[in-house]
């Protein structure tokens, strides 16, 4: 769930007034902070920036890999904290891109793929494929939707391989997936984010 006490952080122009609104989920045991530092890199003055907190710096407690049931109650308890969080923005969801890092990452693919209502994009930066038996079924959820994943081939956290897999079957289903590998770890280096701004500049453009 959210951490209400810690509030909902917010970068650039008010959703309102800005022609995109970039929703960004941290990694577990990091920050709203951490995430944001991404908006302040890339710059772009047509997107809104908002960074929600998980409780406990985690947005579920369990293994990243672990069975869909092992993650519950936790699981769904964030996926209808974020879905809550997008609908007090009152903007069109055709205008909200919708990723994060790690755990993050991981949790808003758990939304676009519940939710009926359509996204501009999603943004994976070092996600993976968790909760197989419950996604699989899910990915036509994707079709049509611009996709940005990033791993790095030498991440010990997350295998490359299990990435790998997860982007074919988002493309299997007819996501537009824009698949970024890098020579690195569980991390998100400069030469994502330049491929992550022209992501939401096309996203603007589209808009």
């Amino acid at each position: 769930m959210i951490h209400e006490g810690r509030g909902v952080l917010r970068r650039g122009p008010s959703v309102e007034d800005a022609r995109a609104v970039c929703v960004l989920l941290h990694g577990r045991g990091r920050s709203p902070d951490d995430v944001l530092s991404l908006a302040e890199r890339i710059g772009d003055p047509e997107v809104a920036w908002v960074a929600p907190a998980a409780a406990d710096n985690s947005w579920w407690p369990g293994s990243f890999l672990a069975p869909f049931a092992e993650n519950e109650p936790w699981l769904s308890s964030a996926l209808g904290a974020v879905d809550t969080l997008l609908h007090s923005l009152a903007v069109d969801r055709s205008r909200i891109v919708l990723g994060g890092f790690s755990q993050g990452a991981m949790l808003s693919l758990d939304v676009a793929l519940h939710r009926s209502a359509r996204l501009a994009g999603v943004v994976l930066m070092s996600g993976t494929l968790i909760a197989a038996s419950e996604w699989s079924p899910r990915m036509a959820q994707l079709a049509g939707m611009p996709v940005f994943q990033s791993h790095g081939r030498t991440d010990a956290l997350l295998p490359f391989g299990v990435a790998e897999t997860l982007r074919d079957k988002m493309k299997t289903a007819g996501a537009l997936v824009e698949w970024h590998a890098f020579v690195g770890g569980h991390e998100i280096p400069p030469g994502v984010l330049g491929e992550l701004a022209t992501f939401l500049r096309a996203r603007i453009a589209a808009g």
